[in-house]
């Protein structure tokens, strides 16, 4: 039986061990090291149009690392693109939702498909495009976050705003829709406070379940590091 467990505080690793026979999916390049008794390939998950759908709609890639316990058990760790927390999600009591970018492995027992989203949500709330990539079936799966990742908790009598950038993953029964962020009664006056406070859309869940955020915006963090180049920062100050 495959366990997941999350080393370390700041920035932790995933270490994933294997008995003979078991496999796991992890997103291509994730692999930091693992003992020479497993094999590592790279092959389609869920059929030929899933793959296609998680790598051109998604921009999830194609192909995906199975790390192999063939012949002996062994094991491997695992590290996101990006630095921050790992969290380890069951799946089967509930299915996820998973925003881009922050799938890092499951047991094979998980299926990670795309699920179209309606257009406005497509468009405006910045959640993964039109597809979205949901977890289901039973087994264990991991994500991680940029920065920190925290727990909250939606319930009928609770709905929460979640700003879209710090999204990492969703209870599949939660049902969400895009508003603004801001008091302001009428289309007008909201988009007026949008603009003057910075804020943009945000998505507001209802329903029973947990979402998972993350302490930093990755959206952000690029705008402001590519913002730092001598170029850019020239061509800001003579504007």
């Amino acid at each position: 039986m495959v366990r997941f467990e999350a080393e370390g505080g700041v920035d932790p690793l995933l270490r994933v061990t294997l008995e003979k026979g078991d496999s796991v999916a992890t997103e291509s390049g994730a692999m930091v090291a693992m003992d020479a008794s497993l094999s590592l390939r790279g092959k389609t998950r869920g059929g030929f149009l899933n793959s296609i759908a998680r790598k051109f709609l998604n921009d999830e890639t194609f192909f995906q690392q199975w790390i192999e316990a063939e012949d002996a058990p062994g094991t491997a760790l695992l590290a996101p693109a990006f630095p921050g927390d790992i969290r380890i999600l069951e799946v089967g009591p509930a299915s996820w939702m998973l925003a881009d970018g922050c799938f890092l492995a499951s047991t094979e027992g998980v299926d990670v498909t795309a699920k179209m989203q309606g257009i406005g949500r497509a468009l405006l709330a910045d959640s993964g495009g039109f597809f979205i990539m949901k977890a289901s079936g039973k087994g264990q799966l991991a994500v991680s976050g940029f920065g920190s990742v925290r727990e909250m908790e939606v319930r009928p009598d609770k709905p929460v705003l979640i700003d879209n950038g710090h999204l990492v993953a969703w209870d599949a029964s939660l049902d969400y829709e895009i508003t603004l962020r801001t008091n302001r009664s009428g289309i007008f006056g909201r988009l007026v406070e949008s603009q003057l406070s910075g804020e943009g859309f945000v998505l507001r869940f209802s329903g029973f379940g947990r979402i998972l955020v993350s302490s930093r915006n990755q959206g952000s963090f690029l705008d402001w590091v590519f913002s730092q180049r001598p170029r850019d920062k020239a061509e800001k100050e003579n504007e």
